[in-house]
C-alpha cells in the first residue's frame, strides 16, 4: 500500500488528534489552521480532514495540494465546505452524517414530550410557587412528519414509532414501489409535503441544506399546519423561511418551535426567538454527547483504514446534490 500524508485542518492543540497517533507509523500528518502550516506538506497529501475548520481555509489548502484523492469533514452538513472546484474534481468527499444520529433523535422525542407535557408551564408554575394543575397530551396515537428521511430521520422515527407515534417521511426521490421503510406509514416527496404536513402534530425538519431545500418550509407550507402543531428543525437552519416562522409562532398560529439550528449562528442577542414563549432553544448542541468528538474522530480513524484498504468508503456524499 502506498504510503499516505493527511492534511488536518484544526487547532493543534485540540485533544482528539491525539487519537490520530494510532494510525500507521508510514502515515505523514500535518496538522495547522492556516495555509502557511501546509506548505511543505501539501505538494504529497492525498486526504485532506476537516477536523474543525474547513470554508476559506479548505479551499486554499485543496489548492495546494494536487494528489489529494480525499477529503473527509467531521460534519454531517456539507454545506459550507462544497465550492466549484471540489465538486468538479474526481476528490471523494465524505462527512460524519449518521456519527451523531442517534443523539438528535432523542433531542426530537424530548422536545415532543416538552410540548405535549408543557414543561414550560411546569416549570413557570414551580418557579412561581404556584399549584395549578393542568391538562396535558399524550403523544401516542398523534403524526409526527420528517422532511428529509435519512439517517437522522430513521434515527427519529425509531425512537416515536415505540411511543405510539405514527410517522410520516419526505424523501427527495418521494415514494418508492418496493423497500418500504417498515418505520414509515406514508412517504411523500417534495411536492406533496403541504399534504404531508397538513395532516402532522409534530413536523420534523432534517434536511441537509441545499439550492433545494433552501426555504422549502415557508409561509404556505407553515399555512398547512394545524394551529396546535409544532416544528422541529435539526436539519440547517435556512431550510425553514424564518422570517415566516418568526410570524407564525409570534401570531400563534402554530403551537411552537423546537430550534437546534438557526440561519446565524450563534443567535445574536435580541433576536426574537430569545423573547418567543413558544420556543424552546437549543445552541446547535443537540448532537454534543460528552463523547461525541471521540466518536468523530473514531469514525474517521475507521474510515482511514477503509481507504488504505481500497474499500469503499462510508458517507460517500454526492458533491453535485450536497449531501
Amino acid at each position: 500500500m502506498d504510503n499516505e500524508t493527511i492534511l488536518v485542518l484544526a487547532d493543534p492543540t485540540e485533544p482528539q488528534l491525539r487519537q490520530l497517533e494510532q494510525l500507521p507509523s508510514e502515515t505523514g500528518i500535518a496538522v495547522g489552521n492556516t495555509p502557511e502550516a501546509f506548505e511543505r506538506a501539501a505538494g504529497d497529501a492525498t486526504v485532506i480532514f476537516g477536523w474543525s475548520l474547513a470554508g476559506k481555509l479548505l479551499r486554499d489548502v485543496f489548492h495546494m495540494a494536487p494528489s489529494v484523492r480525499w477529503v473527509h469533514t467531521r460534519a454531517a452538513g456539507i454545506d459550507n465546505l462544497l465550492f466549484p472546484e471540489l465538486i468538479a474534481s474526481p476528490t471523494v468527499l465524505t462527512n460524519g452524517s449518521g456519527v451523531f444520529s442517534q443523539s438528535l433523535g432523542e433531542f426530537v422525542l424530548g422536545a415532543i414530550l416538552y410540548f405535549a407535557k408543557d414543561f414550560r408551564r411546569m416549570m413557570d408554575n414551580q418557579r412561581e410557587g404556584r399549584w395549578a394543575p393542568f391538562t396535558v397530551a399524550e403523544i401516542s396515537g398523534q403524526t409526527a412528519g420528517i422532511v428529509g428521511y435519512g439517517d437522522i430521520g430513521r434515527a427519529i422515527a425509531t425512537r416515536l414509532r415505540p411511543m405510539g407515534m405514527r410517522v410520516l417521511g419526505m424523501t427527495r426521490r418521494g415514494p418508492l414501489l418496493y423497500n418500504m421503510d417498515p418505520l414509515v406509514s406514508q412517504v411523500y416527496g417534495p411536492g406533496d409535503r403541504i399534504a404531508m404536513v397538513a395532516q402532522c402534530d409534530y413536523v420534523i425538519v432534517a434536511a441537509p441544506l441545499t439550492a433545494d431545500t433552501r426555504g422549502l418550509m415557508g409561509e404556505a407550507e407553515l399555512a398547512a399546519m394545524k394551529p396546535g402543531a409544532v416544528i422541529i428543525n435539526v436539519g440547517r437552519g435556512p431550510v425553514i423561511d424564518e422570517a415566516a416562522l418568526i410570524g407564525a409562532l409570534r401570531e400563534k398560529r402554530i403551537r411552537g418551535a423546537a430550534l437546534d439550528v438557526f440561519d446565524l449562528e450563534p443567535l445574536p442577542q435580541g433576536h426574537p426567538f430569545y423573547q418567543l414563549d413558544n420556543v424552546l432553544l437549543s445552541p446547535h448542541c443537540a448532537d454534543h454527547t460528552a463523547d461525541w468528538l471521540d466518536a468523530a474522530m473514531r469514525f474517521f480513524l475507521d474510515n482511514f483504514e477503509r481507504y488504505r484498504k481500497r474499500e469503499p468508503l462510508l458517507n460517500v456524499v454526492d458533491k453535485q446534490l450536497g449531501y
